[in-house]
């Protein structure tokens, strides 16, 4: 749930407000598949104990679209050709309201509910006796379970057009669902409109961003609102103004879409659906505070400042990041053992909470990682290539940065440390959103590490997002952020591949493979396959399957490794091929990643099956062979297609830090950009640059290309 939506959790009474453009079709029929989904919904929230009120538009529109079909209908051909003058909207709206409710009772009679029609204008709402009478009136209806269904009663009214604005107590539906709300004393207004909620702009408008939360000290001045409805006579300029009387009145207001399927179901779950109007928005959120995009963008902005300083400058950066994360290691540790704490209290599991735990050494180190990035060559700015295209034209292939990533991880708050230094080193600019549950470990870490930014470059370099509902509008900020790496379990990665057109960076899973070949040192692959599967059993490089050569099964060398192994507290699960041969339960899928003291074992015939086994159950990411057979390994490493493929060494080895690259942002197992361990190199790319002394192309007249590669010395 929202944070900002946990007042739902008291709601009771809630008035529900469709729109004229949810009631109808673009023709003007009424939009029977529509309202069913909506009516649906209400039926569920009444059967839960909800109070439900409808407010609905519509009737004129609907009315109209009938009397126009009945005078088409009953015109000779002469009528047809002569002008058609307007119809009358008071007509239109006693046609309307006799089929709206029509279809209303039909589709509640359906769903066993019971509904009641109370017409009004906004004449009676200035009778003191007719206020009390409709509050007593509604009480009962609700007392009964019946869903009341309230409209301004156009037919009668006193306005000389339905459609015209006037100044009274109500002057459009959305302005009676605020008052009736108010008057009733709701718990929560939800109006339905044909877009999502309120845009900083026009909807229509690309640069326009939903805005989850209005603060009406922020937002006020700096909104444009699109046209009105396309029938009615509202619009979000009047849903807006509705929606502010009512929330500062009192009864908090959710715009959202009627389009979009159990929309007033997830408002009432406390989703963050649509635009909410609350009297203390401004005490949650701060009217200086950027939202998702805003913040993208000035990462962008810090980062190109970033990189317009010298590389003694960056370096002096990451210096003072090593120093500060060192001087404020008793305030980590402290907010770090709340999380820690905390998370044992939840009943998380202790190969999470090793994951998420800060102990001072492991600052110590991470501040040493800090320098030893620090210490590496300048990567920004590297002259990889330069070819001479013709005389006097030079043409450069240099290193330059991304630009803008977006990380998502879970748990590990030495993470932060890392991917904000490997940002700094080259030249991104950066947004996280680590796990819940180290949150107060994350806060701190981002805290000491911007305070370390001097002030050319600006502390928004580093923007940490603190609500997982701010994810899915970054990741479809295409236009600002270059790329997504996310850090965390399968189903994370897969739902960012899925909801994003910015390329994403990463692996799904780590289903690691150790093969001990029959030629294998029994010794030396004991170590490796007990330093693999025990050193850190919760890391992404820890092995989770071990494939053994037959022929170790009569040497009697799988039972010195399955001895080893259980010796350290490993639950051991068998493949096909070991069942009966060693006493221990069943695996129920080669594809699985264990992330704690458990693995498979698997016996293959030999290495062309391991190699086959590692294709068809693993994930590509790191897989080792022991053997002392060097064509074997050979082979092994060449026909392995993963990231990484090791010779008699840890698959633990496969690490950033350990490959000295500094530090990693991440893991790549996909096969465009960076794979393997991605350090400073994985978030770069590369630009042209390009020297002449005025040479132009003439239709390739103006020049000999000489197309001379030459070395990539400084200079020429």
């Amino acid at each position: 749930m929202d944070p900002t939506r946990a007042f739902v959790k008291n709601v009771k009474r809630v008035v529900v407000k469709v729109g004229t453009a949810v009631v109808t079709r673009d023709d003007g029929r009424l939009a029977v598949g529509r309202l069913g989904a909506i009516f649906e919904q209400l039926e569920k929230l009444n059967s839960r104990g909800f109070e439900i009120i409808l407010v609905t538009s519509g009737a004129v529109g609907a009315g109209r679209q009938r009397l126009k079909y009945r005078k088409m209908i009953n015109s000779s051909f002469a009528d047809l050709q002569k002008p058609q003058g307007e119809l009358d909207g008071k007509a239109c709206a006693a046609v309307g309201q006799n089929g709206l409710m029509a279809l209303y009772d039909t589709l509640f009679s359906q769903l066993d509910v019971t509904s009641s029609q109370l017409l009004v204008t906004d004449n009676d709402f200035k009778n003191e006796d007719f206020r009390e009478q409709l509050c007593q009136t509604v009480d009962s209806l609700l007392d009964l379970r019946s869903i009341p269904i309230f409209n301004e009663n156009d037919a009668i009214s006193t306005r000389r057009a339905p459609y015209e604005d006037s100044s009274g107590i109500f002057w459009d539906n959305d302005s009676l669902a605020a008052l009736l709300a108010m008057e009733l004393k709701a718990d929560l207004l939800v109006l339905l409109s044909d877009v999502n909620g309120l845009y900083s702009g026009p909807p229509t408008d690309p640069r326009s961003k939903l805005i989850h939360t209005y603060v009406k000290q922020k937002h006020q001045k700096t909104i444009s609102f699109g046209d009105k409805s396309r029938m009615g006579r509202g619009g979000m300029d009047a849903k807006v103004k509705a929606a502010s009387n009512a929330a500062y009145s009192g009864t908090p207001v959710v715009i959202a879409s009627g389009f979009a399927p159990n929309n007033i179901i997830k408002v009432l779950n406390g989703e963050r659906v649509g635009t909410l109007f609350h009297k203390d928005a401004h005490m949650w959120i701060p009217v200086t505070e950027i939202g998702p995009h805003e913040m993208a963008v000035s990462a962008r902005e810090a980062s190109r400042r970033l990189q317009g300083l010298t590389s003694e400058e960056r370096k002096k950066i990451l210096l003072d990041v090593a120093a500060a994360l060192e001087a404020n290691e008793q305030f980590i540790v402290l907010e770090n053992d709340a999380d820690v704490e905390a998370a044992r209290d939840a009943g998380y599991d202790e190969a999470l909470v090793a994951r998420l735990a800060l102990k001072p050494s492991k600052i110590r180190a991470l501040a040493e990682s800090v320098r030893r990035l620090a210490k590496m060559e300048e990567p920004i700015g590297q002259v990889l290539k330069r070819t001479e295209l013709a005389e006097g034209l030079v043409l450069e292939k240099k290193s330059c940065p991304l630009g803008v990533l977006l990380i998502v991880f879970e748990s590990r708050p030495d993470a932060l440390v890392q991917i904000a230094s490997l940002a700094i080193r080259s030249g991104n600019g950066l947004l996280l959103k680590g796990g819940k549950e180290a949150k107060r470990s994350n806060a701190i870490l981002h805290k000491v590490i911007t305070s370390a930014l001097p002030e050319t470059v600006g502390t928004k370099l580093i923007g940490l997002l603190t609500s997982r509902e701010e994810i899915p509008e970054l990741l479809k900020l295409d236009d600002v952020i270059d790329l997504v790496i996310p850090r965390g379990s399968n189903k994370l990665v897969s739902q960012i591949k899925s909801s994003t057109k910015i390329p994403v960076l990463g692996h799904s899973d780590g289903i690691c493979h150790v093969y001990v070949d029959k030629a294998a040192n029994l010794e030396m692959a004991k170590k490796i396959v007990l330093d693999a599967k025990t050193d850190y059993p919760a890391a992404c490089n820890a092995m989770e399957t071990l494939l053994i050569h037959k022929d170790l099964l009569a040497s009697g060398g799988l039972q010195e490794l399955v001895k080893e192994l259980e010796k350290e507290g490993v639950t051991l699960f068998s493949g096909p091929r070991v069942n009966g041969v060693v006493s221990f339960s069943k695996a129920n899928t080669f594809h699985h990643e264990y992330n704690s003291k458990a693995c498979t074992i698997e016996i293959v015939n030999n290495v062309d099956e391991a190699i086959e086994h590692i294709h068809s159950y693993g994930s590509s990411h790191t897989e080792c062979i022991v053997t002392d057979n060097r064509d074997v390994a050979e082979h092994f490493l060449s026909r392995v297609d993963s990231a990484a493929v090791f010779h008699n060494a840890s698959t633990r080895f496969c690490d950033g830090a350990r490959f000295g690259l500094g530090a990693e942002v991440g893991i790549s197992t996909s096969k465009i950009h960076a794979r393997g361990p991605v350090g400073v190199e994985g978030l770069l790319t590369t630009r042209w640059v390009l020297r002449g002394k005025g040479q132009v192309v003439e239709g390739d007249k103006g020049v000999v290309y000489t197309h001379k590669e030459l070395l990539t010395s400084n200079g020429y």
